[in-house]
């Protein structure tokens, strides 16, 4: 649907509920300016608003705003499952939805700074002589700041490295998620790590304490953070080790 079928459409729908802008902006807490650019086609709510708009106007936004050839019947069926929870169900699902937005979006801005890293590259249609192997990549488990749940999924994917001495001992790559660790390692650096459970006193590694991960230097009584702004992570009964931090791929 074209955005000025669109905003038309929202615009209908909104006068057959016998609405002003002004209501709806008001009663969403919402500024004008935002509601009002729905309405000339110039932006568009998002999927949960667009939901939420629907129930104000108690219309059916399946049959409003989608053909046949829209939606599949699993669609459909997510669509109907959302409206039978209350509003705690619903805030849950809009939060994990959220989350996987936010998720994908940032793997896309990714996919250009690991393509490079996922196949042999091919010049002038020869294959490079250079040997690879393929390791898991962890999409941002480690955090390097506020701490993450460890591998609370599968590996986002497959990704080759060099099959060099200086690579031989790394079983899998982790992404960082924060900038506790500057300047060794930034928000965004891929991560090699050798599998171990333990490692020395000074060492960088990746770390578990209370459910969640952290890539840190190792001290007597607690993770050290190397950006002097950034807090340190007390050890206790429940931390463990993930692996040592063998380096990070290069940008090059």
């Amino acid at each position: 649907m074209a955005n000025k079928d669109f905003s038309n459409k929202l615009k209908d729908l909104r006068l057959k509920a016998g609405y002003s802008q002004k209501d709806v902006y008001e009663h969403f807490k919402i500024p004008q300016s935002t509601f009002s650019s729905w309405e000339v086609g110039k932006s568009e709510p998002s999927g949960e608003m667009l939901i939420k708009l629907c129930e104000f106007y108690k219309c059916d936004m399946v049959k409003e705003f989608s053909s046949d050839n829209d939606l599949t019947y699993k669609e459909w069926s997510v669509i109907e499952s959302y409206r039978s929870l209350d509003d705690i169900g619903k805030n849950y699902i809009d939060y994990e939805l959220n989350r996987e937005i936010d998720r994908m979006k940032e793997l896309q801005k990714q996919s250009e700074y690991i393509k490079p890293l996922e196949t042999t590259e091919h010049n002038n249609n020869k294959v490079s002589n250079i040997d690879m192997r393929l390791i898991n990549y962890y999409y941002r488990v480690a955090s390097a700041g506020a701490g993450q749940i460890i591998f609370d999924m599968p590996p986002t994917k497959r990704i080759e490295i060099p099959n060099t001495p200086e690579y031989r001992k790394v079983d899998y790559a982790i992404g960082v998620n924060g900038n506790s660790m500057e300047p060794l390692y930034h928000d965004g650096d891929i991560l090699l790590v050798e599998m171990r459970d333990d490692v020395e006193i000074g060492e960088v590694g990746i770390f578990r304490v209370n459910g969640e991960s952290f890539v840190k230097k190792l001290g007597e009584t607690e993770l050290i953070s190397l950006n002097p702004a950034a807090r340190n992570i007390p050890l206790n009964e429940s931390a463990g080790c993930m692996g040592k931090v063998i380096g990070k791929l290069s940008q090059d």
